[in-house]
């Protein structure tokens, strides 16, 4: 059953492990004209950070500048850590500690590449004029928004099915 497990587990880490570093080398000139990875804004939110601010030319620089730095500043993942964990999952015996203390140490590198990226966009976000970044949180706001409206939508299709059974009977 452990292995059975893992075989989902590993795949989806390593899916989600790639979704997320493609995003992050998105250049700020894809983020802008919308060609990131498909479907990894519902992933990533902050992917389209900046879809629909007018920036001058020399914000567009800076922003790529910024996004060039953190590229080279970024520590890659690392595939040594994904063979690892395949190879916990096809071993003989599962080592339960073992694949805990991979998974782990790879959830701390995902984290600290994520606050590396905040950084990044936190530099983004003070570049922006005052009435950009209003726009920006607008932006941000409508997201959010449609974004509960989906989870609130997924909450109850399953509760509207019970409460129907239960008032056939």
């Amino acid at each position: 059953m452990r292995k059975v497990t893992a075989v989902v587990v590993v795949p989806a880490l390593i899916l989600s492990f790639s979704a997320a570093w493609a995003t992050d080398v998105t250049t700020f000139d894809e983020m802008h004209r919308g060609s990131a990875v498909p479907g990894s804004m519902a992933q990533v939110p902050q992917n389209h950070m900046f879809d629909g601010i007018d920036l001058t030319e020399q914000q567009r620089q800076q922003l790529r500048d910024l996004m060039q730095q953190a590229r080279h500043e970024r520590s890659p993942i690392s595939i040594n850590d994904l063979e690892q964990l395949h190879a916990m999952i096809i071993a003989d015996k599962f080592d339960e500690a073992a694949y805990k203390a991979r998974v782990d140490k790879i959830a701390q590198a995902e984290v600290a590449r994520q606050v590396e990226m905040a950084r990044v966009r936190y530099q983004m976000y003070h570049l922006l004029t005052p009435a950009q970044q209003a726009v920006l949180n607008q932006k941000h706001q409508q997201r959010i928004n449609e974004m509960r409206r989906l989870t609130e939508a997924q909450h109850v299709t399953p509760l509207q099915a019970v409460s129907s059974t239960g008032s056939n009977q």
